[in-house]
Protein backbone atom coordinates (compact mmCIF):
# COMPACT_ATOMS: atom_id res chain seq x y z
CA UNK A 1 0.00 0.00 0.00
CA UNK A 2 1.17 3.69 -0.43
CA UNK A 3 1.60 5.48 2.80
CA UNK A 4 1.04 8.69 1.06
CA UNK A 5 -2.77 9.96 0.79
CA UNK A 6 -1.75 13.17 -1.51
CA UNK A 7 1.52 15.13 -2.51
CA UNK A 8 1.29 18.72 -3.46
CA UNK A 9 4.20 20.47 -4.74
CA UNK A 10 6.53 18.13 -2.75
CA UNK A 11 4.29 18.19 0.67
CA UNK A 12 3.30 15.18 1.59
CA UNK A 13 0.40 14.20 3.28
CA UNK A 14 0.30 10.69 4.93
CA UNK A 15 -2.69 8.00 5.58
CA UNK A 16 -0.96 7.65 8.80
CA UNK A 17 -1.23 10.87 10.16
CA UNK A 18 -4.84 11.96 8.56
CA UNK A 19 -6.58 8.88 10.02
CA UNK A 20 -4.72 9.76 13.82
CA UNK A 21 -6.76 13.43 13.03
CA UNK A 22 -9.98 11.98 11.83
CA UNK A 23 -9.85 9.35 15.12
CA UNK A 24 -9.17 12.51 17.20
CA UNK A 25 -12.14 14.46 15.41
CA UNK A 26 -14.52 11.65 15.93
CA UNK A 27 -13.11 10.90 19.71
CA UNK A 28 -13.31 15.00 20.58
CA UNK A 29 -17.28 15.06 19.02
CA UNK A 30 -18.38 12.09 21.22
CA UNK A 31 -16.66 13.29 24.29
CA UNK A 32 -17.65 16.87 24.36
CA UNK A 33 -21.19 15.09 24.02
CA UNK A 34 -20.95 13.59 27.29
CA UNK A 35 -19.58 16.10 28.76
CA UNK A 36 -22.34 17.65 28.13
CA UNK A 37 -24.59 15.75 29.70
CA UNK A 38 -22.70 15.92 33.32
CA UNK A 39 -22.28 19.50 33.06
CA UNK A 40 -19.11 19.81 31.91
CA UNK A 41 -17.83 22.99 29.37
CA UNK A 42 -16.92 22.55 26.09
CA UNK A 43 -13.85 24.68 27.11
CA UNK A 44 -12.65 21.99 30.27
CA UNK A 45 -12.93 19.13 27.73
CA UNK A 46 -11.73 20.69 24.55
CA UNK A 47 -8.30 21.50 26.95
CA UNK A 48 -8.52 18.38 28.97
CA UNK A 49 -8.41 16.50 25.49
CA UNK A 50 -6.14 18.76 23.83
CA UNK A 51 -3.50 17.61 26.49
CA UNK A 52 -4.18 14.26 27.20
CA UNK A 53 -3.57 13.86 23.41
CA UNK A 54 -0.12 15.72 23.59
CA UNK A 55 1.41 13.79 26.07
CA UNK A 56 -0.55 10.49 24.87
CA UNK A 57 1.18 10.92 21.30
CA UNK A 58 4.75 12.02 23.27
CA UNK A 59 4.32 8.74 25.66
CA UNK A 60 3.51 6.26 22.85
CA UNK A 61 6.60 7.89 20.75
CA UNK A 62 8.82 7.48 23.77
CA UNK A 63 7.86 4.05 25.32
CA UNK A 64 8.07 2.46 21.39
CA UNK A 65 11.76 4.68 21.26
CA UNK A 66 12.81 2.96 24.77
CA UNK A 67 12.10 -0.60 23.28
CA UNK A 68 13.73 -0.09 19.60
CA UNK A 69 16.87 2.22 21.22
CA UNK A 70 19.57 0.64 19.58
CA UNK A 71 17.84 1.21 16.18
CA UNK A 72 17.71 5.24 16.96
CA UNK A 73 20.63 5.56 19.10
CA UNK A 74 22.11 5.18 14.80
CA UNK A 75 19.82 7.49 13.70
CA UNK A 76 18.27 9.81 16.59
CA UNK A 77 16.39 12.12 13.74
CA UNK A 78 14.00 9.22 13.00
CA UNK A 79 12.53 10.17 16.57
CA UNK A 80 10.68 12.71 15.47
CA UNK A 81 9.49 10.77 12.10
CA UNK A 82 6.36 9.81 13.93
CA UNK A 83 3.92 10.09 10.80
CA UNK A 84 6.03 6.58 9.20
CA UNK A 85 4.56 5.03 12.47
CA UNK A 86 6.71 3.64 15.45
CA UNK A 87 3.97 5.00 18.40
CA UNK A 88 2.58 2.56 20.86
CA UNK A 89 -0.30 2.37 22.55
CA UNK A 90 0.43 1.38 25.97
CA UNK A 91 2.67 4.26 26.06
CA UNK A 92 0.16 6.17 24.73
CA UNK A 93 -2.46 5.20 27.53
CA UNK A 94 0.72 5.57 30.23
CA UNK A 95 1.07 9.18 29.24
CA UNK A 96 -2.55 10.18 28.83
CA UNK A 97 -3.60 8.99 32.22
CA UNK A 98 -0.66 11.00 33.93
CA UNK A 99 -1.82 14.04 32.35
CA UNK A 100 -5.65 13.42 32.89
CA UNK A 101 -5.13 12.75 36.33
CA UNK A 102 -2.97 15.84 36.76
CA UNK A 103 -5.24 17.73 35.12
CA UNK A 104 -8.34 16.52 37.15
CA UNK A 105 -6.72 16.92 41.14
CA UNK A 106 -5.72 20.49 39.15
CA UNK A 107 -9.42 21.35 38.08
CA UNK A 108 -11.06 19.40 41.46
CA UNK A 109 -12.62 16.56 39.02
CA UNK A 110 -13.64 13.41 39.72
CA UNK A 111 -10.86 10.93 37.86
CA UNK A 112 -12.59 8.09 37.45
CA UNK A 113 -15.94 9.56 36.03
CA UNK A 114 -13.51 11.24 33.25
CA UNK A 115 -12.13 8.26 32.11
CA UNK A 116 -15.38 6.61 32.28
CA UNK A 117 -16.04 9.16 30.02
CA UNK A 118 -13.15 8.62 27.61
CA UNK A 119 -13.28 4.81 27.15
CA UNK A 120 -15.96 4.70 24.03
CA UNK A 121 -14.09 7.30 21.99
CA UNK A 122 -10.84 6.30 22.85
CA UNK A 123 -11.36 2.61 21.66
CA UNK A 124 -13.14 4.40 18.65
CA UNK A 125 -10.01 5.81 17.92
CA UNK A 126 -8.07 2.99 18.20
CA UNK A 127 -10.31 0.99 15.74
CA UNK A 128 -9.69 3.80 13.31
CA UNK A 129 -5.81 4.50 14.10
CA UNK A 130 -4.89 1.15 13.26
CA UNK A 131 -6.00 1.49 10.02
CA UNK A 132 -2.77 4.15 9.23
CA UNK A 133 -0.86 1.21 10.23
CA UNK A 134 -2.34 -0.91 6.68
CA UNK A 135 -1.16 2.22 4.62
CA UNK A 136 2.18 1.97 6.14
CA UNK A 137 2.30 -1.65 5.70
CA UNK A 138 3.41 -1.80 9.30
CA UNK A 139 1.89 -4.54 12.71
CA UNK A 140 0.89 -7.19 10.07
CA UNK A 141 0.94 -10.48 11.45
CA UNK A 142 3.14 -13.68 10.35
CA UNK A 143 2.83 -15.14 7.36
CA UNK A 144 0.02 -16.93 5.62
CA UNK A 145 -1.85 -18.93 2.53
CA UNK A 146 -4.24 -16.62 0.30
CA UNK A 147 -6.31 -19.14 1.05
CA UNK A 148 -6.28 -18.94 4.53
CA UNK A 149 -7.34 -15.19 4.27
CA UNK A 150 -9.98 -15.84 1.92
CA UNK A 151 -11.54 -18.59 4.87
CA UNK A 152 -11.69 -15.57 7.25
CA UNK A 153 -13.81 -13.83 4.55
CA UNK A 154 -11.68 -10.50 4.81
CA UNK A 155 -12.04 -7.64 2.21
CA UNK A 156 -10.19 -8.30 -0.81
CA UNK A 157 -8.73 -5.21 -0.76
CA UNK A 158 -6.85 -5.71 3.07
CA UNK A 159 -5.75 -9.18 2.03
CA UNK A 160 -4.07 -7.74 -1.56
CA UNK A 161 -3.00 -5.03 0.90
CA UNK A 162 -0.79 -7.94 3.09
CA UNK A 163 0.88 -9.30 0.03
CA UNK A 164 3.91 -7.79 0.36
CA UNK A 165 6.68 -9.04 -2.09
CA UNK A 166 4.55 -11.71 -2.73
CA UNK A 167 4.04 -12.95 0.66
CA UNK A 168 0.47 -12.63 2.48
CA UNK A 169 0.43 -12.20 5.50
CA UNK A 170 -2.25 -12.08 8.51
CA UNK A 171 -3.84 -8.52 8.98
CA UNK A 172 -3.54 -8.15 12.51
CA UNK A 173 -4.53 -4.35 12.61
CA UNK A 174 -7.62 -5.60 10.87
CA UNK A 175 -8.31 -7.86 13.75
CA UNK A 176 -7.37 -5.60 16.27
CA UNK A 177 -9.83 -2.55 14.52
CA UNK A 178 -13.00 -4.82 14.69
CA UNK A 179 -11.86 -5.96 18.46
CA UNK A 180 -12.25 -2.39 18.95
CA UNK A 181 -15.21 -1.42 17.48
CA UNK A 182 -17.15 -4.33 19.07
CA UNK A 183 -15.80 -2.67 22.26
CA UNK A 184 -17.36 0.43 21.64
CA UNK A 185 -20.87 -1.82 21.11
CA UNK A 186 -20.05 -3.63 24.32
CA UNK A 187 -19.38 -0.24 25.83
CA UNK A 188 -22.10 1.51 24.28
CA UNK A 189 -24.54 -1.92 25.94
CA UNK A 190 -23.23 -1.27 29.09
CA UNK A 191 -23.45 2.52 29.80
CA UNK A 192 -27.14 1.92 29.41
CA UNK A 193 -27.29 -0.29 32.94
CA UNK A 194 -28.68 1.92 35.29
CA UNK A 195 -26.80 0.43 38.05
CA UNK A 196 -23.76 1.09 36.70
CA UNK A 197 -20.70 2.37 39.29
CA UNK A 198 -18.56 5.00 38.50
CA UNK A 199 -15.23 2.90 37.30
CA UNK A 200 -16.57 0.35 35.91
CA UNK A 201 -16.74 1.04 32.45
CA UNK A 202 -12.97 2.05 32.67
CA UNK A 203 -12.35 -1.44 34.43
CA UNK A 204 -14.14 -3.40 31.72
CA UNK A 205 -12.17 -1.18 28.88
CA UNK A 206 -8.85 -2.66 30.01
CA UNK A 207 -10.13 -5.85 30.42
CA UNK A 208 -11.83 -6.09 26.89
CA UNK A 209 -9.04 -4.49 24.86
CA UNK A 210 -6.47 -6.33 26.95
CA UNK A 211 -7.89 -9.55 25.91
CA UNK A 212 -8.20 -9.04 22.48
CA UNK A 213 -4.26 -7.54 22.31
CA UNK A 214 -2.88 -10.27 23.98
CA UNK A 215 -4.00 -13.13 21.34
CA UNK A 216 -3.55 -10.46 18.36
CA UNK A 217 -0.05 -9.94 19.65
CA UNK A 218 0.23 -13.44 19.68
CA UNK A 219 0.64 -13.24 15.62
CA UNK A 220 2.49 -10.14 15.18
CA UNK A 221 6.32 -10.39 13.72
CA UNK A 222 7.38 -6.67 15.06
CA UNK A 223 6.60 -6.72 18.54
CA UNK A 224 8.39 -5.21 21.54
CA UNK A 225 10.53 -7.60 23.29
CA UNK A 226 11.62 -7.74 26.72
CA UNK A 227 14.17 -11.09 27.06
CA UNK A 228 12.02 -13.58 25.14
CA UNK A 229 8.55 -12.29 25.71
CA UNK A 230 6.50 -9.49 24.19
CA UNK A 231 6.08 -6.78 25.90
CA UNK A 232 2.42 -6.15 24.83
CA UNK A 233 1.39 -9.46 26.28
CA UNK A 234 2.92 -8.60 29.33
CA UNK A 235 1.33 -5.37 29.27
CA UNK A 236 -2.30 -6.48 28.75
CA UNK A 237 -1.99 -9.20 31.21
CA UNK A 238 -1.10 -6.64 34.06
CA UNK A 239 -3.57 -4.65 32.55
CA UNK A 240 -6.90 -7.41 32.96
CA UNK A 241 -5.70 -7.89 36.43
CA UNK A 242 -6.33 -4.67 37.47
CA UNK A 243 -9.49 -4.17 35.63
CA UNK A 244 -10.71 -7.13 37.22
CA UNK A 245 -9.65 -5.89 40.30
CA UNK A 246 -11.36 -2.71 39.88
CA UNK A 247 -14.56 -4.06 38.75
CA UNK A 248 -14.87 -6.09 41.75
CA UNK A 249 -13.86 -3.74 44.33
CA UNK A 250 -16.82 -1.15 42.77
CA UNK A 251 -18.81 -4.21 42.39
CA UNK A 252 -18.93 -4.43 46.63
CA UNK A 253 -20.76 -0.53 47.00
CA UNK A 254 -24.40 -0.73 47.50
CA UNK A 255 -26.59 -0.86 44.07
CA UNK A 256 -27.35 2.47 44.29
CA UNK A 257 -24.14 4.05 45.31
CA UNK A 258 -22.08 6.18 43.22
CA UNK A 259 -24.28 5.20 40.08
CA UNK A 260 -22.61 6.15 36.70
CA UNK A 261 -25.77 7.82 35.53
CA UNK A 262 -25.81 10.32 38.84
CA UNK A 263 -22.37 11.07 39.38
CA UNK A 264 -21.18 14.67 38.37
CA UNK A 265 -17.73 14.72 39.44
CA UNK A 266 -17.24 17.72 41.40
CA UNK A 267 -14.61 16.49 43.77
CA UNK A 268 -10.93 15.28 43.83
CA UNK A 269 -10.73 11.16 44.23
CA UNK A 270 -10.40 8.51 42.21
Amino acid sequence: MNPVMISVFGLEIRWYSFLLLVAIGFGLYILIREGKRYEYSKDFIFNLAFWVIVFSFIGARIYYVIFNYKYYLNDPISILKVWEGGLAIHGGLLGGFITLVLYCRKYHTRISKMTDMITIPLLLGQAIGRWGNFFNGEAHGSATTLLALQNKHIPEFIIEGMNINGVYFHPTFFYESLWCLLGVLVLLVVKKYKYLKVGQLSSIYLMWYSVGRFFIEALRTDSLMLGGFKVAQIVSIALFVIGLLIFMILSRKGKFEDLYTEARGSEIQF
